[in-house]
């Protein structure tokens, strides 16, 4: 079956999709080819959906490239093409704070994910260290129960084999020991991902949800896991049930961003960017740590 095509018609930031991508790419699930002009094309597998493909030059749109319908949608929300961020950098661009980021790059996106437990197992690796660190654990996860997928390209021509992460069924039936040794982090952080696993088993749904309320009932669920904070519970939020109003206060990033505040601080400073907060997080993320200029 061939590939289909999109063509990405909204104003997107490539550089600052570039440097997301990059930076949050989890070896042995994301490729990147780069351009010798500097353009990348990502490819990953997605469960359900096989390849999908992004193009990002550096003289025209993003392209995107799936096996169907359903993949092209996926990638979208990957992308943060299902939020336009029009509206919300109206309202920030005067902030004394993030006016000159949002003028600056008007049309940074607030990026999501193509498979929300993929990307709720990784914000749990992610915890308390580095993101380059989350990255490197994320790989030894996929190494030790990662599912291994046919074909590498959207288009079916012969290429590696992709990898996608260990499904929730899989890793709720892991022993936490087992984990910890396999990919190197405490025991607790193993306990969270069984933990974790079990529970979407149970019925909880990490899919993204535009009722602030069943958000709301989500994110306790989550945060009355052993070892989920308010940091995981609102990341998760975000980047997988797509709450456009989220802010991380504990962030050690966003805290230097803001001039190296506490973590009272820096809440009480994002009061003034609500309700887009989601974006002001991502804004400064892209400023101030994977893409400076």
């Amino acid at each position: 079956m061939s590939a289909v095509e999109e063509v990405v018609e909204e104003a997107v930031d490539v550089p600052a999709l570039r440097a997301w991508l990059v930076a949050h790419g989890v070896p042995g699930v994301d490729e990147v080819d780069t351009a010798p002009g500097g353009g990348t094309t990502h490819r990953r597998h997605v469960r359900g959906t096989r390849p999908v493909e992004v193009v990002l030059p550096t003289d025209g749109p993003p392209r995107l490239r799936a096996r169907d319908a359903t993949g092209l949608a996926l990638l979208r929300r990957w992308l943060g093409l299902d939020h336009d961020p029009a509206a919300a950098a109206a309202a920030l661009a005067d902030d004394p704070v993030l006016g000159p980021l949002v003028r600056a790059r008007p049309h940074v996106r607030v990026p999501g994910t193509p498979d929300p437990f993929e990307a709720a197992v990784n914000v749990v690796l992610g915890q308390h260290v580095s993101l380059a660190a989350g990255r490197v654990f994320a790989g030894r996860l996929v190494a030790a129960h990662g599912v291994v997928c046919p074909g590498g390209r959207p288009d079916d021509r012969p290429g590696t084999r992709r990898v996608v992460g260990p499904s929730p069924e899989a890793l709720a039936a892991v022993d936490p020991e087992a984990l910890r040794a396999a990919v190197g982090i405490t025991g607790g952080r193993a306990r969270t991902l069984v933990a974790l696993a079990r529970v979407v088993l149970d019925g909880l749904d990490l899919a993204p949800q535009p009722d602030p309320a069943r958000r709301a009932v989500t994110r306790a669920a989550l945060l009355a896991l052993p070892g989920v904070g308010p940091w995981t519970a609102d990341l998760v939020a975000m980047r997988c049930l797509r709450d456009p109003d989220v802010f991380l206060p504990g962030d050690l990033v966003l805290r230097k961003a803001l001039g190296g505040v506490t973590a009272r601080e820096a809440a009480a400073a994002a009061q003034a960017w609500a309700p887009h907060r989601s974006l002001a997080v991502v804004h400064l993320w892209t400023h101030h740590a994977l893409d400076p200029r």
